[in-house]
């Protein structure tokens, strides 16, 4: 679809298509083990104040909250994996469920999802954004500004969030000198996660956080992705055999596979709160710590002790005494204690495990 074929709504400046919403719900969210795990992935948990529990999802969920953060799209498809399809149906009734032939992360889980999209819809703009981020503050008028420059450029469009901090967890955006003071701007490059001190040069240099959201049409990043670690897929979807297509392709993000490769990439600014939740020491972002700076989920006990991330579920009590900077968390029948700087190494026990197959 070019952007002069798909018009705009007759009195305002909206895509004359429809608005077709991709949430992605097909990981798991290892770093945020042992709460989430196979049988139990992230985005179907909560990570409220109060409400750390394993029966979460029947209140609320990070799902569930996506999906009516998007509420405003004409379509709201959810991509997941088969063993979730049931539980992602329940929980969210009104999105359709498009289940992913394998799990093999973003890029082939996307294209798939567009070619999907362009079968049983016809012309579109799709929305793409994960299940299981924090978001807070109007993301809408980001949103539909994403999607207007998805149909006018042609391209690929990602949402760029302001750094509060030089995270070195997160990948980072450079917009081209010039161009990010309109409603988008051209990429010049992505950048992969940094080191401290790289990423406090990102920060001061006006990049964005690669928030992991994105817009495009079904024909953008299918013409994109023929020229892509992902050809094979994208020729197998064309001949109706999306099987032998995921098992052609590696497992790849779409950034790696497609944007990071394409000419036409553009980023515009999020003007919302966002996180990704993606680990233990992110946590204390979400609720408000103790006097000590402890961050408490569920029912836990601090005393003489600071700095910690510590989370039950409603069937524990955990209790931490003199110590500082730990994450201990206890869900089910099983038990993480680690440094907090120490955070992002859970999935190395996660990949331990699942060698063991006890994930």
């Amino acid at each position: 679809m070019a952007g002069d074929d798909a018009g705009w709504r007759p009195g305002s400046n909206e895509p004359n298509c429809p608005l077709v919403a991709v949430v992605m719900a097909g990981g798991t969210g290892t770093r945020l083990y042992p709460a989430s795990r196979a049988d139990r992935p992230k985005q179907f948990l909560s990570f409220g104040e109060s409400d750390a529990g394993d029966d979460t999802e029947e209140r609320s969920s990070l799902l569930r909250d996506t999906v009516e953060r998007v509420g405003f799209a004409d379509e709201i498809y959810v991509s997941t994996a088969a063993e979730h399809a049931d539980r992602v149906a329940e929980a969210v009734p009104e999105a359709d469920v498009l289940v992913e032939p394998e799990a093999k992360d973003t890029g082939p889980a996307l294209a798939y999802a567009a070619h999907r999209a362009r079968t049983e819809i016809g012309e579109c703009v799709l929305l793409c954004v994960p299940s299981d981020h924090l978001v807070a503050g109007d993301f809408e008028t980001t949103a539909r500004t994403a999607v207007r420059a998805a149909v006018e450029t042609e391209g690929l469009v990602t949402f760029g969030v302001e750094p509060t901090r030089p995270a070195t967890g997160y990948g980072y955006i450079e917009p081209r000198p010039g161009e990010n003071d309109g409603e988008y701007a051209r990429i010049e490059q992505f950048r992969e996660k940094p080191d401290e001190s790289t990423a406090r040069r990102f920060v001061e240099e006006g990049f964005y956080w690669n928030a992991g959201l994105f817009a495009w049409t079904p024909e953008a990043l299918l013409r994109e992705a023929q020229d892509s670690p992902l050809a094979p897929l994208v020729a197998a979807l064309e001949e109706g055999d999306p099987e032998r297509g995921f098992r052609e392709v590696e497992s790849v993000s779409v950034d790696y596979a497609v944007l990071e490769r394409a000419d036409e990439a553009y980023v515009v600014l999020a003007d919302f709160e966002w996180d990704d939740v993606g680990s233990w020491d992110a946590m204390e972002r979400v609720v408000e710590s103790d006097a000590d700076g402890n961050a408490i989920f569920g029912d836990a006990l601090a005393i003489d002790a600071a700095d910690n991330v510590v989370a039950a579920d409603e069937n524990t009590h955990v209790s931490v005494v003199g110590v500082e900077g730990l994450v201990v968390a206890s869900y089910g029948d099983r038990v993480l204690v680690a440094p907090k700087d120490d955070a992002q190494r859970v999935r190395e026990v996660v990949a331990e495990l699942r060698e063991q197959d006890r994930f």
